[in-house]
């Protein structure tokens, strides 16, 4: 046998520097990823623990239950209802056609549609359909499809309709106020959403609770102080009204003289907050406080009142009105019919524009201004609401002779329907005019002076006068109490003039005369089926209801409780306009 020779290779020896230096490498080596190791999982460990928990741990909103509205005596006109919402995730979910037609029609969705909102598979979170009602929520978890979750979530539901809507408004689908009372007073019916952390698998099912975050604040209930017959009374007789007189449009409120709560508060054209898949700009306004509006003769007792107040005259003092014009100027304001000398009472209870300009013309146009902007004429009034506007009320150091004189009688200057009815709370009670409320109050609100307790008193017995038989308002009488108002007939501006056969027609009264205690203020814009006078077509709604309301809330009659002998419809005194 031959035995080779050995290799020279094997017979190499390596140099012991060269071992030893890949023996510190290796050693080298362990201890960087040692440091490394020790840095992640003891100095710096919130990075991984965040990139892991990313994978499985989520934080969830709790959603927090919207307060209710109430009226002033407790009855809901706002509340949340449980609903679920239908979500899925787009990768996961069932192709099967079969299934996702089932589905499709569960949801009341074309398939198309459905099958667009699942088309990107990349997206971790869709929602199919939100706001589904229980019942129908459960089908569709009977279909057990997968990908497709339910989460629970609240809508929004207005017992009263169309009725109350341009009080409360409505919220969005995530359930924030958008108009009304609903926006005005988000934060406090809102309340704060809560969270908590959970554990989900891939498929978005919680596995595990960890911790609560924040615990969820429900929000504050409300009581307004609107009360929901009085509501439906002045809803239901503006809307016969409108439709009688075929009108384009109206408005509504019932104050109360003692605590300036506003009982009720109407619009048409209106909507139902419970349905708004059509609605419009004209349904959507609350022309009671955010329209503006030349109130015509309803602003002459704020120029008697004052003439009154400075010591000019006397109720009994004359005024010559003939021939019925007067000129100013290129300008000659008319009166409807000539009456020759009236007494300061007559001017209110004629409505003679004539009577109401001279006397205007007699005072400082500063007092004037004044004395309405205490009245709140051309200032945004304090009301919790949103929208609400101050009208025009220009500086008087403007005015020339002829604008003062057609201010006086509601020309020249405009208002809201609001801001009418809080004016005449000065004649309502002791000269003093209060803010309004849309919030049940604890008791009597003080005010502001316009004029002394006894020019407010003289007002109040002209007025009941201009809402008597000799009067341009007969038609405003109620059985069993004793009213007073002022009626308003005023042309609709229309470009850079007054359109000729356009009107508004307006009624602010209040009543019992004898302690006053509501100030209802209607106005009906663009009457066309043959009537426009204030007399015939608002005063009416002001008589039914003022008289229900006085009787809702239980106040003495201070009249006979006889039928009102009414004259025939335009029989009355024809006003000036």
């Amino acid at each position: 046998m031959m035995i080779s020779a050995p290799s020279p290779l094997l017979q190499l020896r390596l140099p012991l520097w060269r071992s030893r230096m890949m023996l510190a490498i290796v050693f080298i080596g362990f201890g960087a990823l040692a440091v490394r190791a020790a840095y992640l999982q003891v100095w710096h460990n919130d990075f991984l623990q965040q990139k892991g928990e990313s994978r499985y741990s989520r934080t969830i909103e709790i959603s927090a239950h919207r307060g209710k509205i109430t009226d002033r005596n407790g009855e809901i006109l706002a509340s949340s209802t449980p609903v679920r919402s239908i979500w899925a995730i787009p990768d996961d979910v069932d192709r099967s056609v079969e299934k996702r037609r089932e589905l499709a029609r569960l949801l009341d969705m074309p398939l198309a549609e459905l099958e667009k909102k699942l088309a990107d598979e990349d997206r971790e979170f869709v929602y199919l359909k939100r706001q589904l009602p229980p019942e129908q929520a459960d089908r569709v978890a009977q279909l057990r499809m997968s990908g497709i979750f339910q989460q629970r979530e609240y809508r929004r539901y207005y017992p009263a309709g169309e009725v109350a809507a341009h009080v409360l408004g409505f919220t969005g689908i995530d359930e924030t106020g958008q108009e009304g009372i609903e926006l005005a007073f988000q934060a406090e019916l809102a309340g704060h959403a809560g969270s908590r952390q959970v554990i989900k698998d891939r498929r978005g099912n919680v596995i595990e609770d960890v911790a609560s975050v924040r615990v969820p604040r429900d929000g504050r209930d409300l009581a307004l102080s609107i009360d929901s017959k009085i509501q439906y009374l002045a809803y239901r007789e503006l809307k016969n009204a409108v439709e009688t007189h075929r009108a384009k449009a109206g408005g509504i409120v019932v104050m109360d003289v003692i605590t300036g709560e506003v009982l009720a508060l109407a619009n048409l054209p209106v909507f139902n907050p419970n349905n708004r898949a059509h609605l419009t700009g004209a349904q959507l306004r609350n022309r009671v406080l955010t329209d503006t509006f030349e109130p015509g003769s309803t602003m002459k007792p704020f120029t008697v009142a004052l003439a009154m107040e400075l010591g000019m005259v006397k109720p009994t003092s004359m005024v010559q009105t003939a021939p019925g014009k007067l000129t100013i100027g290129s300008a000659t304001i008319s009166d409807a019919h000539p009456h020759g000398a009236l007494s300061v009472t007559e001017v209110i209870q004629k409505s003679s524009n004539v009577g109401t300009a001279k006397l205007a013309l007699a005072i400082d146009r500063q007092d004037m201004w004044d004395m309405l902007n205490r009245a709140g004429f051309g200032v945004v009034p304090r009301v919790q609401f949103p929208g609400a506007v101050a009208g025009r009320l220009r500086p008087s150091k403007g005015w020339r002779p002829i604008e003062q004189a057609t201010m006086s009688y509601g020309y020249g200057l405009s208002a809201s329907l609001l801001q009418l009815a809080r004016a005449y709370t000065v004649f309502g009670r002791d000269g003093d005019v209060i803010d309004a409320t849309f919030v049940k109050a604890a008791g009597p609100a003080f005010g502001s002076q316009v004029v002394h307790p006894e020019v407010a008193y003289a007002m109040r017995q002209m007025l009941e006068l201009a809402a008597g038989p000799g009067g341009t308002a007969p038609r405003a009488q109620t059985m069993g109490y004793r009213v007073a108002g002022k009626t308003g007939t005023a042309h609709k501006q229309e470009g850079k003039g007054y359109a000729e056969r356009k009107y508004r027609a307006s009624f602010v009264g209040f009543a019992p005369v004898s302690a006053p205690r509501l100030v209802v203020a209607v106005m009906i814009d663009e009457p066309s089926a043959g009537r426009y006078f204030g007399g015939d077509v608002a005063a009416p709604v002001f008589s039914t209801v003022v008289g229900g309301a006085l009787r809702i809330l239980g106040v003495a009659p201070d009249a006979p409780m006889r039928p009102v002998v009414l004259p025939a419809e335009g029989a009355g005194v024809e006003e000036s306009i």
